[in-house]
């Protein structure tokens, strides 16, 4: 059997792992109390930051803004707006990377514990900062949810601007995906189909594949206009279609606690798929008695266990952060009875953060390959990026699924390490 580019996992996993039903999955850690687990000691909690890698830049200013007095949930949008509004973050906001016609859609959520209230928007196109969107729901109506043009009519009679989110470099990075992938979209069946089956194997030479399908797309590059130095990262979004997202929870040292979660989705989507980020509940969720949590990675997959809300019920119910997220990813892993085969296109990361300032952050598999495991940002006093713990261990490969890549390409190739 072969593998994908990411070198997913061990055999002695497989094995351990295939026959899971109701018992737990062997994992690489267990939910032990690391110093990730640690509250403080002084009585107040510190102010605490957690959030998605890709908010590390906005984190100082954002947290010398709570430590002011700013609200939480202010304070959250000052990291999360950030990445917004950066034309070069594919992932989230202006820039992010369009569905399969070729039109950014973007999703939020935002929960603001002070007030116990709620605010969320779903597939709003042509509005940047979906994030102060969702909390202008609820600052100007007496509803949670507002998704489409409806969203987008609310957004600008309460004061956004209109614009085109959908930047030349996406566009033509969507350009070079249409192309490639005429024959190969979102259109079922999904691997939670009964009848899904792994990629039949291609009669052509792997190496001599890939040679061709890398030469062919980095020449379309050259030919859109794609700068040079982009070419290759253009063809790694065309070949593994990227998800992206930032969560950002917060608690101030008088208790006070806030989430938000903002994305533009998995790119190349079919129009309308709303995933994991507007859902309460699922992309994130903020109980001002208890803590936070949100999430990045496989919006399907996080809905079906409501993992935010699990994740904070877990702690409700006594378990430490990192033990109340592992057990959310053991769901996911349980909806596939603990099958390798389709849990290596599956990814999930969850960022856990208690009333006291316990905090933890937990994946599903390491990291996306050897060397670039999951990341989380933490700030309490001190900024730095961590490590999540891992439930599996290896890495996981994006879907839709490829052909595995070999070995000479995989050291050659910048792009892929």
């Amino acid at each position: 059997m072969t593998f994908s580019r990411r070198d997913f996992v061990k055999t002695s996993v497989l094995g351990a792992v295939a026959g899971v039903g109701g018992s737990a999955l062997p994992t690489k850690a267990d939910a032990d109390d690391g110093p990730q687990n640690q509250p403080s000691r002084s009585g107040a909690p510190k102010p605490t930051i957690i959030c998605a890698h890709n908010g590390y830049a906005y984190v100082e200013a954002a947290y010398a803004f709570l430590k002011s007095g700013g609200d939480t949930l202010d304070t959250g949008i000052r990291v999360v707006k950030g990445p917004e509004d950066d034309p070069n973050d594919d992932s989230v906001g202006l820039g992010g990377l369009p569905n399969e016609e070729g039109v950014v859609e973007l999703d939020a959520c935002c929960m603001h514990g002070p007030t116990r209230r709620a605010g969320a928007v779903g597939g709003v196109r042509d509005i940047k900062n979906v994030s102060m969107v969702s909390k202008a729901v609820f600052e100007h109506t007496g509803h949670v949810m507002l998704v489409g043009e409806g969203a987008e009519r609310f957004a600008v009679a309460v004061g956004f601007p209109r614009e085109n989110l959908l930047t030349d470099r996406s566009r033509k990075i969507w350009l070079l995906w249409k192309e490639f992938n005429s024959d190969r979209d979102w259109w079922g069946p999904g691997i939670a189909d009964p009848h899904w089956h792994p990629p039949a194997e291609q009669s052509k030479p792997q190496a001599e594949l890939w040679r061709d399908r890398i030469e062919h797309l980095r020449q379309r590059a050259a030919d859109l206009g794609i700068e040079p130095d982009f070419q290759m990262a253009a063809v790694q979004r065309v070949l593994f279609p990227p998800t992206g997202t930032i969560h950002c929870s917060v608690l101030n040292e008088k208790g006070e606690m806030s989430g938000i979660t903002t994305t533009s989705g998995l790119a190349f989507k079919l129009p309308g798929r709303v995933g994991d980020s507007p859902i309460i509940a699922a992309g994130c969720y903020t109980d001002q008695d208890v803590g936070s949590a949100g999430a990045t990675g496989s919006g399907e997959e996080n809905i079906k266990v409501a993992g935010a809300h699990t994740i904070v019920e877990n702690m409700r119910h006594g378990m430490a952060p990192q033990e109340a997220g592992m057990d959310a990813l053991k769901r996911i892993a349980r909806n596939y009875n603990g099958d390798m085969t389709k849990l290596r296109y599956v990814d999930m990361t969850y960022y856990v953060l208690r009333k006291d300032g316990a905090y933890a952050g937990v994946s599903l598999w390491e990291g996306y390959s050897e060397g670039h495991p999951h990341t989380f940002v933490v700030h309490d006093g001190t900024l730095r990026s961590e490590v999540a713990t891992p439930l599996l261990k290896g890495y996981s490969q994006e879907w839709p699924p490829f052909p595995p890549i070999p070995e000479d390409l995989k050291k050659n190739s910048e792009y892929l390490k």
